[in-house]
């Protein structure tokens, strides 16, 4: 078992460091209660088993399909075969299939301006934006560091200002303590005493019976 060498910044100054009983002690605790409720991601408890309620014979079948497919089937939502190659011309056109093709090409001749438009702003801007972005986010990360530092720095100066303010009460707060043991002392002295007499009072009444 490791031992304890760590002492947190919000424990008392003047207060005596703990011995090595006491450290012991609670270590044991600590280990007791870890072991109820582990917090090591090596010894962690795991979840229970999800069990979905809203799961249909459809949905299930189909889960039972798709996990059983080695390697998963791949979605086909979308054909992006036509955005890719332009539509080559059918063998024996018909009004019908020739009103397809050209709707196809249509769609492709739109994509492919459409595209050639993004890269044009792209190679004219893209850089430049890139730059600008880098330049924010560098801003951002100097404020960040800046506020980090400001509030390390206001955390020293509290925990120096406690210090001292814990040190200047220091010798009073160990006079308290002696004048209270003290205190504690003569009560029990005075109730020793109150107990004596009162034996003594009762042994004198019992003799003149």
């Amino acid at each position: 078992m490791p031992s304890i060498t760590t002492i947190h910044e919000s424990l008392p100054y003047i207060d005596s460091p703990p011995t090595s009983t006491q450290l012991t002690t609670a270590q044991t605790l600590i280990t007791r209660e870890r072991t109820l409720h582990p917090d090591d991601p090596n010894h962690a408890l795991l979840p229970p088993p999800y069990h979905p309620q809203f799961l249909t014979p459809l949905l299930t079948s189909e889960f039972s399909r798709l996990s059983s497919t080695s390697p998963p089937p791949k979605l086909n939502a979308l054909d992006l075969s036509r955005y890719n190659t332009l539509p080559s011309q059918p063998p024996n056109p018909t009004p019908h299939s020739l009103q397809s093709e050209l709707s196809k090409a249509y769609t492709s001749h739109a994509y492919i301006s459409s595209r050639r438009s993004h890269l044009a702003l792209l190679d004219t801007y893209g850089k430049t934006a890139w730059l600008v972005g880098n330049y924010h986010l560098e801003g951002e990360l100097k404020a960040l560091e800046k506020e980090l530092a400001q509030t390390k720095q206001e955390i020293d100066l509290v925990t120096l200002a406690r210090k001292t303010r814990q040190e200047e009460v220091g010798s009073e707060m160990r006079m308290l303590e002696e004048n209270w043991k003290m205190g504690v002392g003569r009560v029990l002295e005075t109730e020793v005493a109150t107990e004596g007499v009162r034996r003594e009072v009762l042994g004198v009444l019992a003799g003149r019976e």
